[in-house]
């Protein structure tokens, strides 16, 4: 029995059924808003608070599976707001923490709307699809000036969408990215032109955020999305037929990239970009040797030192995950986080391969906070919206698992 019919147990079955779609259909219009952050506080978060109050209101529950992703939330944000004494002016500080925890309930709030139907999988990867590609295609519009204004969409020369930084924008288009590539790998190849056309719109608008750490995310996510596939089907037919589409879209897309490198304002930033180590990373106080600094420096303080103060003290912030959650966090925080991580790879492991509806999403889930993690050394995901409804996706993919053993019992 789900949320909205615990509450209401004598509404008639098409009055139930028509809050369950304007529920489910809430959540995507949510999921879809996700996609447009040009300013903050973005309709995402207005949309999202609202929502999760009513779902809450009208009875969704947070069960024991969902319930340890709450607790390690909370204890990561309670570091955070520990960390706040450790500051001379709080300044912008305790508005920080207030998003840092309302992106951790929006974590919870996906997790349980998924264990009490996985059939909200595909619409809320269906809307990250839709979002995904008109980003995706404003950056591209923006990169070449194709109408006046479009400049809004790009920063430094480099797409970023309906985001205020192409390298949350171009991440932000890797699982929708996967989701096509997996349904054309699998589904109908009738509908596969319409998914290659998109896919194709996400890849472009990937490569034109000239963001390293996406175009590591994106061929890290691919290639495991491709070996696990073919791990799980034994099937000499399906595993020709994923060779064969993946090989025809590698083609594609080398063809479409080789295609954009013809125009000499990508070629040129292309060239910059593609090296392994910017001058920004290697040089006095860059990238690494802040990394160094910093994590020396917190081992002195257990408190952290504030959000947002690292920035303050170096040329620029930390761009580390691990540090971030040192310095805003603390050392409970960081615990809490790195907790947290290794338990959600653990339980997507953990079921990566079971042959369930929910699988392929909590495949694209896992695979993409795999890459997450990866990428965090590199750069601060602390605030990325779409990470919370990835970890979300993974623990309601669990969640659902532990409910379905359970009902197999005798």
């Amino acid at each position: 029995m789900s949320a909205i019919e615990a509450t209401y147990p004598r509404v008639a079955q098409p009055q139930r059924m028509t809050l369950r779609l304007i529920g489910s259909a809430f959540v995507a219009f949510g999921v879809f808003l996700s996609g447009f952050v040009i300013d903050e506080p973005a309709p995402y978060e207005l949309w999202m608070a609202g929502l999760i109050g009513l779902w809450f209101i009208l009875g969704l529950k947070i069960s024991r599976g969902v319930a340890p992703l709450l607790a390690l939330l909370l204890t990561f944000n309670i570091g955070g707001m520990l960390s706040l004494t450790q500051m001379k002016d709080l300044a912008t500080g305790p508005m920080y923490i207030a998003v840092s925890t309302f992106l951790a309930l929006t974590a919870v709030f996906y997790a349980a709307i998924i264990e009490d139907s996985h059939k909200r999988l595909p619409l809320i990867f269906n809307a990250w699809a839709f979002a995904a590609v008109a980003t995706s295609a404003l950056g591209i519009l923006g990169y070449f000036h194709a109408f006046p204004g479009a400049e809004i969409f790009t920063l430094y020369d480099r797409a970023k969408g309906a985001f205020q930084d192409p390298n949350v924008f171009g991440p932000f288009l890797v699982p929708p990215s996967l989701y096509l590539v997996h349904g054309i790998l699998v589904g109908d190849l009738r509908k596969s032109p319409l998914k290659a056309a998109a896919l194709l719109v996400l890849a472009l608008g990937i490569f034109l955020s000239f963001s390293r750490a996406a175009w590591g995310l994106f061929a890290l996510g691919v290639g495991l999305l491709i070996f696990i596939m073919l791990l799980k089907e034994r099937s000499g037919a399906f595993r020709l037929r994923v060779l064969v589409l993946s090989l025809a879209a590698i083609i594609m897309l080398v063809a479409s990239l080789l295609v954009a490198l013809q125009i000499p304002k990508v070629a040129e930033l292309f060239s910059t970009r593609a090296q392994l180590v910017q001058q920004y990373d290697g040089e006095h106080l860059g990238r690494f040797e802040r990394h160094r600094i910093g994590f020396t420096m917190m081992m002195e303080r257990p408190l952290g030192i504030g959000p947002l103060v690292f920035g303050t003290m170096f040329p620029e912030d930390e761009h580390n995950i691990w540090l971030k959650s040192l310095t805003t966090y603390g050392w409970l925080g960081f615990v809490s986080y790195v907790g947290m991580l290794a338990w959600t790879l653990a339980l997507g492991f953990r079921y990566l391969l079971l042959d369930r509806p929910w699988q392929p999403f909590l495949m694209i889930a896992w695979i993409s906070v795999l890459g997450h993690a990866t990428i965090g050394n590199v750069i601060d995901i602390d605030h990325w919206r779409h990470v919370y409804l990835l970890l979300g996706t993974v623990w309601g993919c669990a969640a659902l698992e532990v409910r379905h053993k359970r009902g197999r019992r005798p």
